[in-house]
């Protein structure tokens, strides 16, 4: 059994084909969802709420645009982690100033071999919606082991009742969880997160393929 991953049976999940279709995506996600005023809005929150000079982890941080540039921006020392590879390269130079890792949100820790550290505030935006709902409170448990003492983590959901459902998405397909409303806050509270703030958008990507949906924001406190 690979060590670390606790609450997912020892092994490393296999999400090959998440990490393939976001490679074929690339620079066509930004495109698709060119209006991002709420992770915009959660961003900005982080930012301000945060002592300057913070060290953050963008979690799935994509292309990093907008969030790990918005916090670079602030002031801010942003950690990023993605399964894909061409988000990767995308974001490396979209944000030069951030440091980037190929790691699945399993397998994220502090310390041992591959640790990043603790960190004063986490991103997680759409990220948990690409796991199993079985997986997502146990991916909560290990966000907070990587926060400080009263760190911050903003992170958001699309609002829909699913559990691993393939889905079309430019073109490919994946594999999204969701939640409704009041599950999530249960399940975020379960894992010793305060909810401080909670934001909702109605939102209609650009892609030909993309249905409109709604979209959760919440700002949490290490309990």
């Amino acid at each position: 059994m690979s060590e670390g991953y606790e609450g997912y049976g020892g092994a490393a999940p296999d999400r090959t084909g998440q990490a393939e279709a976001f490679d074929a995506i690339g620079a066509r996600y930004d495109e698709a969802f060119p209006h991002k005023e709420g992770q915009l809005a959660a961003g900005e929150w982080l930012a301000k709420t945060l002592p300057p000079g913070s060290r953050v982890l963008d979690v799935g941080c994509g292309t990093g645009v907008p969030t790990a540039r918005q916090l670079v921006d602030a002031g801010h020392t942003v950690v990023g982690v993605d399964l894909s590879a061409t988000m990767l390269d995308l974001a490396r130079r979209n944000v030069p100033e951030g440091e980037f890792h190929q790691r699945d949100i399993a397998g994220l820790r502090a310390e041992g071999p591959g640790g990043l550290g603790t960190f004063d505030g986490i991103t997680c935006f759409f990220t948990l919606l690409m796991l199993p709902r079985a997986e997502i409170p146990h991916a909560l448990v290990r966000l907070r082991s990587l926060l400080r003492p009263g760190g911050l983590l903003s992170l958001s959901m699309v609002e829909a009742d699913l559990d691993d459902t393939a889905i079309p998405f430019l073109g490919r397909t994946i594999r999204v969880s969701g939640f409704r409303r009041d599950a999530l806050r249960e399940v975020v509270g379960a894992a010793g997160l305060d909810i401080a703030g909670e934001d909702a958008y109605a939102y209609e990507p650009a892609g030909p393929d993309a249905h409109p949906e709604h979209q959760l924001f919440l700002n949490c406190r290490r309990a």
